[in-house]
Formats: C-alpha cells, sequence, structure tokens
C-alpha cells in the first residue's frame, strides 16, 4: 500500500523526538514513559497564549508539520479538487426558517463566501430582517474564531453570545444592545460559552471555568454592573462532575444541571427571582441520572431510577423535594430508549430509539392520547429541534438520511399536520438515486450482531475490489446518525463504500449497547469494529486491505486500539484528536477532564483493577513491535479535551516501535483545539486532506 507514497529513501527522515524516560509506580506496576517530556507543565497557560509553548516541545511540533507536508507532497492539487468539490455542495448564502419568539422570528443567515453566520430576525409577520450579530465581521484577522451560545433576551433587547478565539474553549461572553447593535462594557472571561436570561431580562446566568477548565461555578451577572460584582450562585466542589446552566420550556425555571457519565443532579431557581436560594430537586445518587422540565406546576423528569435503563418518564409535583413524589408517566420499555424531552402548555413531545431507528411520540397531557412521527427508510436520523414558544402547538424536527439531504418540517401536535418547511439545497446537484443506503448487521464474536450503515454509488462494484472508509467512536452513550454528509460523497463518487459501525459503547441499540462497551467491558468496543471489518470483506463490500479506518477524540482511541489488535485488518487508519494516552490521562486528575471521565474508563488512581483494564488497552502503553498500517494523525494545539501531547506522544512511539516502512503522520493545527479549524469553508481544506491520504492509500489520486 506505501507504493501509493513516495519512496521512503525520497522523504526527509521521520522526526523522532529524544527520550526521557519518566518512571511511575502505581498498585505494585511500574511503567516507563519515554515522551513525557512533550507535555508542557505550563498547559494552562499555553491553552490561552500559544505562545509560552516550550521552544523544544515547539520546535518538534513543527518538525512533524514539516514531515507531514512532505510525505503529502503531489496531493496538494487533488486536495484543491475536493474543496472545490465540497464546497460546491454548499449554498454559500443558505439561511435557517427563522423561529418564531413572540413579536420577531430568530434565526442565522450565510452571506456568499463568509466562513461565519449572522444572526438575524424577523418581524414575525415579515417584514425585513435586522442583523443582531455579523460573526464573520467579529471573526475579522483573528486565525481561530468559533461562536459559543448566541441568545436574545425575553424583552427582546438583548443579546448575550460568547466566542472562542483560541481553540482553548475558553469563552468571552459579551451582551449586545439589539436597539443599538453596541455592546455594553458587560464582558465576563473565562464562561462555558453561553448565557440564559432571567425572565424579567436583568440580567443572566452562566457558568465559569477554573483554571484546570472545568465549570465548577455558577454566577448571575446584572446588566450594567462589573464581573466582579457577579453573584455566586453555585459552586459544585466535587472536580469528578460537569455543571451547566439552561431554562425549562415554560421559563418559569432556570435549572443547574450537574452530572458526570452515570449521576445527575438539578437544582432549580425561579426565572423570576434570580436572587431565590437554588432548591434541590433530587440529590444525586451514583448511577441514577435525571433531567427536568416544567408545565402548568408540574415538573416532567426523564430518568433511569428504579432499574429504568432505557428512561422513562416521571412526573411530580413543582416543589417536590427527592424521589419520594415522583410517578410514572410513561414507563419503562426495554429497548425503547427515550434520548430527550421537553413539554409545551398542553403536550409532552419526546424522542425515543427503538431497533436502532429514531422516532418523535407527542402525548397530550389532557387524556393521555398518544401518536409517533416516524419515517420508512432502513436508515436515517432524526432532530428534535423544539421551539421558543410554550404556548403553542407548532414544533421543528429535522430528517436525513445517508442519501437524503436535511430537511426541516414544521410539525402540529395537535392536528398532525406537517409542513418541509426547507430542504438542503446541494448547488452542485444531488440525484438520490444513484446512492445506495443499507443497514447490514455484523456478528461479534459473542454472537451480538452489530449495526453498520453504509453508503455507496449504485454502480460501485460489490466484489471485494472497492475501497471502504470505516468510521467508529462508541463511547459516551453517543450514537452515531445515519445523517446526510454533501462532504463524504467525494469519496462515495469516486468508488468507496462508506460504512457506519455502530459498536457496543454508544446507545444505539439501548443503555445496555452502552453498558456492554465501558469500563471492564470496553474490549467489546474495539471487537465490535473489528467485526464489522470482517463482515464487510465477508459480504464483499471490499477487502481488509482496501478498509481505511476513521474515528475522532475517544473513536481515536479506537483506532489506536484496533491497530494495535488487527493492524493486518486495515490499510489505513485516521486518527482525528485521538485520545490514544488513556492511562496517564486516568492518573492525572489535574487535567480539565479527567475526575468527571473516571466513570466512564474507571478510576486508576483508586483502583487496581481499573489501572489493570485501561493498561490492557490503552493504545500508547500497548504499541508493539510488529507491522502497522499507514496512518494519519490530526491533532490541536490548544485543545482542552485531548491535550496535543496524546497524539504527539502516540506517534513517536509507534515511529520507535514499528517494523514496516509505513508512514506515520501527525498534523497539529498550532491555531485550533479540538474542534479544528472554525470556519464552515476551512474546515474543508481539513477534511479533504484526510481524503487526500485515504484516496492516495487506495491509488485513487488521480
Amino acid at each position: 500500500m506505501t507504493k501509493s507514497f513516495a519512496p521512503t529513501a525520497a522523504l526527509p527522515r521521520p522526526p523522532l523526538p529524544e527520550q526521557r524516560p519518566l518512571r511511575d509506580t502505581r498498585h505494585g506496576r511500574e511503567r516507563q514513559d519515554p515522551y513525557a517530556w512533550l507535555r508542557a507543565a505550563n498547559w494552562q497557560d499555553v491553552f490561552k497564549d500559544t505562545g509560552l509553548l516550550d521552544p523544544a516541545i515547539r520546535a518538534h511540533l513543527e518538525a512533524e508539520n514539516d514531515y507531514q507536508k512532505a510525505v503529502m507532497t503531489g496531493t496538494e492539487a487533488l486536495r484543491e479538487t475536493l474543496v472545490r468539490e465540497m464546497r460546491g455542495r454548499i449554498k454559500e448564502d443558505d439561511s435557517s426558517v427563522p423561529a418564531p419568539d413572540g413579536p420577531y422570528a430568530y434565526g442565522i443567515a450565510y452571506q456568499a463566501g463568509a466562513e461565519h453566520p449572522r444572526f438575524v430576525r424577523i418581524p414575525r409577520e415579515g417584514g425585513e430582517a435586522q442583523t443582531l450579530l455579523d460573526a464573520e465581521k467579529e471573526a475579522a484577522d483573528r486565525p481561530y474564531f468559533s461562536l459559543g451560545g448566541a441568545s436574545h433576551s425575553g424583552d427582546h433587547r438583548w443579546l448575550a453570545w460568547a466566542y472562542d478565539d483560541k481553540g482553548s474553549e475558553f469563552y468571552t461572553l459579551k451582551v449586545r444592545d439589539l436597539e443599538s447593535g453596541e455592546d455594553l462594557p458587560d464582558v465576563v472571561e473565562d464562561t462555558g460559552g453561553g448565557g440564559v436570561w432571567s425572565a424579567r431580562s436583568g440580567g443572566f446566568f452562566y457558568t465559569r471555568l477554573d483554571s484546570n477548565h472545568r465549570p465548577s461555578r455558577v454566577f448571575f451577572h446584572r446588566l450594567g454592573d462589573g464581573p466582579a460584582n457577579d453573584a455566586l450562585i453555585y459552586e459544585e466542589t466535587d472536580a469528578g462532575f460537569f455543571m451547566g446552566v439552561g431554562k425549562t420550556q415554560s421559563d418559569e425555571f432556570v435549572v443547574i444541571d450537574i452530572h458526570d457519565h452515570e449521576t445527575s443532579e438539578c437544582w432549580l431557581i425561579p426565572s423570576a427571582n434570580p436572587a431565590a436560594e437554588p432548591r434541590l430537586l433530587a440529590e444525586r445518587e451514583t448511577g441514577v441520572e435525571y433531567d427536568v422540565d416544567e408545565a402548568n406546576g408540574i415538573l416532567y423528569i426523564r430518568t433511569n431510577a428504579d432499574g429504568a435503563h432505557d428512561y422513562k418518564l416521571v412526573t411530580a409535583p413543582v416543589d417536590a423535594i427527592g424521589r419520594g413524589e415522583w410517578a410514572d408517566f410513561v414507563p419503562h420499555e426495554d429497548g425503547r430508549l427515550i434520548l430527550d424531552h421537553f413539554v409545551l402548555k398542553n403536550h409532552l413531545v419526546w424522542l425515543e430509539r427503538r431497533d436502532g431507528l429514531p422516532r418523535i411520540v407527542v402525548k397530550r397531557l389532557s387524556d393521555g392520547e398518544e401518536h409517533a412521527v416516524a419515517f420508512e427508510e432502513e436508515a436515517y436520523s432524526l432532530g428534535l429541534s423544539g421551539t421558543y414558544e410554550f404556548d403553542t402547538t407548532a414544533i421543528r424536527f429535522t430528517y436525513s438520511s445517508p442519501t437524503t439531504p436535511s430537511q426541516t418540517f414544521e410539525y402540529d401536535v395537535e392536528s398532525r399536520e406537517r409542513v418541509l418547511l426547507k430542504t438542503q439545497e446541494v448547488p452542485s446537484g444531488h440525484d438520490p438515486d444513484a446512492y445506495v443506503t443499507r443497514r447490514i448487521f455484523a456478528p461479534a464474536k459473542d454472537g451480538e450482531m452489530v449495526p453498520v450503515t453504509l453508503l455507496y454509488a449504485r454502480d460501485t462494484p460489490l466484489d471485494g475490489t472497492a475501497p471502504c472508509l470505516l468510521y467508529g467512536y462508541g463511547s459516551y452513550g453517543i450514537t452515531i446518525p445515519a445523517s446526510f454528509s454533501s462532504n463524504i460523497l467525494s469519496l462515495v463518487d469516486r468508488g468507496f463504500v462508506y460504512a457506519i459501525a455502530h459498536i457496543r459503547g454508544g446507545k444505539d441499540k439501548g443503555f445496555r449497547w452502552y453498558e456492554a462497551g465501558r469500563r471492564r467491558n470496553k474490549a467489546n468496543t474495539f471487537t465490535d469494529f473489528i467485526a464489522a471489518a470482517d463482515h464487510l470483506v465477508a459480504e464483499r463490500f471490499t477487502s481488509y486491505e482496501r478498509i481505511v479506518a476513521e474515528g475522532g477524540s475517544a473513536g481515536g482511541m479506537l483506532m489506536g486500539a484496533v491497530a494495535n489488535m488487527a493492524p493486518e485488518k486495515f490499510g489505513g487508519i485516521v486518527a482525528v484528536v485521538p485520545f490514544v494516552d488513556v492511562l496517564n490521562t486516568m492518573l492525572d486528575d489535574t487535567l480539565p477532564l479527567t475526575p468527571p471521565e473516571w466513570p466512564e474508563w474507571g478510576n486508576p488512581v483508586l483502583s487496581g483493577e481499573d489501572y489493570e483494564v485501561i493498561a490492557s488497552y490503552s493504545p500508547y502503553d500497548n504499541v508493539k513491535a510488529q507491522a502497522y498500517p499507514p496512518t494519519l494523525v490530526l491533532a490541536g494545539l490548544t485543545d482542552p479535551r485531548v491535550t496535543y501531547w496524546e497524539p504527539a506522544k502516540w506517534v513517536a512511539r509507534l515511529r520507535e516501535m514499528k517494523t514496516d516502512d509505513n508512514p506515520v503522520l501527525l498534523r497539529t493545527n498550532m491555531d485550533s483545539g479540538h474542534a479544528g479549524a472554525s470556519g464552515r469553508f476551512s474546515k474543508l481544506e481539513e477534511i479533504a486532506y484526510v481524503y487526500a491520504f485515504a484516496l492516495r492509500l487506495m491509488g485513487k489520486a488521480q
């Protein structure tokens, strides 16, 4: 497969950082980490000012960037072609369908050529659009710019908006006067990215991040006051929990949501009385999760309490304290996973998944009458958009499939009338009939059947010769939707089969699917992915040497694990911001996500068993002397989720240990974090780079 790249002798020597062994002994087991020095001692400061990075570390990352450029020489024209293709499928002056809220309807709109959107509103009955915020203008002259939340106040006078200009996800929060169009002097630094307005629009609640990037405190900011005077509303002292702030659909309550990956707790504050003491709804209990909405003095709570693994919906009086007054309203059903819910004045609406496919269910509050909204395709994605308003029967939802561009519908929950408001335009053209979407099932080694979603051109030969991009994630209960992606058509149109393996660790087949792919069961995630590759080969969709595997973040950990376990079954590996130094990260409780992640992976600090489980699969710790497929690794210098040194260390160890001449490339974006480039077009260059790597490997770079 390496014949697709320049001969090794013609390439510069790949960077190999010096080894400075660091010994660590835990639970009676000693390890050496030769590349630990790549972790900057001042990483918190680097997140805010990349100029503070240790020169030796910077020199190594830049050497890696130079090397990957040299190896990828010759793909420049292909990448330009791919960017043009993908950009040609984007409607440059696109806009959302404005959503009504009182006298206005709010939405976003893009100008042709703009990387970032404008936030706009129009009079509800029609009229000229008013630009509230032009993110393209705000992003000018910044190497990186990403918008956080942008929320208007209930009186429609103010806009709280946030931005991150380093990729570190420390958001600056500002307030815009929508009458004058000017920002107030009120500027709050180091926030979680958005504000929640009080009912009287006199101020907003927000979360502030500490120096370790943890949202540990909720404040209330009163308009016109200095941030130093902001009132501390709640402080979470347990570093193992995330925290966020939101609001009920009725606008009656602000909700402080505290959670890790298996336990949650909510505190309620009357929206009209920001000074009120937060009231605990139900104390956190390990393994019990819940979230809440409110209507007409009744709380509607989604929870897994009482063994409801796939969740149920319960009600409680608005002044209830504890779970004693919770009463089942939508009982638990095995195999029906309730994903989300909200309440209108007269209807309860929720999104559920049965047999791997989503549907929307509506329940009238007055008499309990229920009906469902579903679709007939073999694989599809459904998103519940909701509404700004409470006293309404109109909701929004989106639908797409791998062959069907996204459609936005307005749905009347009472009359059941469905109106198509918008279909995603593909300016360069798209014929759904030219493609095939399928859902197949791969047998896992323990007899479970792993769903795999496929997309390929109708004329693609299914005789084992087609290249395949096999994507996987498999962590945190996250389900990868079978949705439309115009970008992937650039591979599919060149003969690729695109496959998504819905492996254990996600909730594709209910909560049990998640449980069977986490902590001590984590190996199932990896063997499921390998089983998907085996099945694709057995059914002659592709062959092992024609499979390029891709995953990002925790999916990048999946890439590292399967590369260690079965390198011969993949013709290439693409790992995007990969979480590959799992053991070291889970042992370091100073890192932003480590304590909240222990319920997902285990706590190797306290548990010798957890240590051994993580050590058995952590990609960095299991690189061995064997042949590895060609590998492309992408990282972000200011990434607070997967710190840059994880992929850098992993690449170094691969180079040190592997027995082949296949290239291992590390491309670090020195101006961004976990999400990569921020603009809608600048992102395409990164995608084109990945696609060019895959096409070159498969001999389709022409």
